[in-house]
């Protein structure tokens, strides 16, 4: 099972597995979704070469504690606001990992993972619908000529 680093995560990859350092925790929370209502807590976590945004769903939500050490296996990447973030949920692994695998906190540098950006392209019909409406104007426009 390989590891990534999280100085090397990229948007929406699947299977990501880490060994970290945690080094900041919210309290768990309940947020609306699609799907309904669910708990979550966040974290950031980071290696030697950088630092991310850890979002716990379910029952893992509250699970980590400041200044623990935790492989996390089966998580995923998202981007939010331009940056990675990693999320664990019900079919991710949580485990206390040996202290002396991940740098101190205070080695910890503090760049975070970018996504590249990428324009968001939704049609949900509306390109149809407007290339439509445009033709009709131009129709319009020729005839008050």
């Amino acid at each position: 099972m390989s590891e990534e680093k999280v100085g090397n995560l990229k948007p929406n990859q699947e299977n990501v597995n880490v060994t970290v350092r945690v080094l900041e925790t919210s309290e768990p929370r309940t947020i609306q979704t699609k799907n309904g209502p669910r708990t979550i807590s966040e974290a950031v976590v980071g290696d030697e070469t950088g630092r991310v945004k850890l979002t716990l769903w379910g029952n893992l939500a509250g699970k980590v504690k400041d200044g623990m050490v935790v492989k996390i296996e089966n998580a995923w990447t998202s981007v939010y606001k331009g940056k990675v973030q990693l999320n664990a949920g019900s079919r991710s692994k949580i485990n206390e990992a040996d202290d002396g695998e991940v740098p101190p906190a205070d080695q910890i540098p503090t760049n975070e993972p970018e996504a590249p950006y990428v324009p968001q392209r939704r049609s949900y019909g509306r390109r149809n619908y407007s290339k439509g409406f445009g033709g009709r104007r131009r129709e319009f426009e020729e005839e008050e000529e």
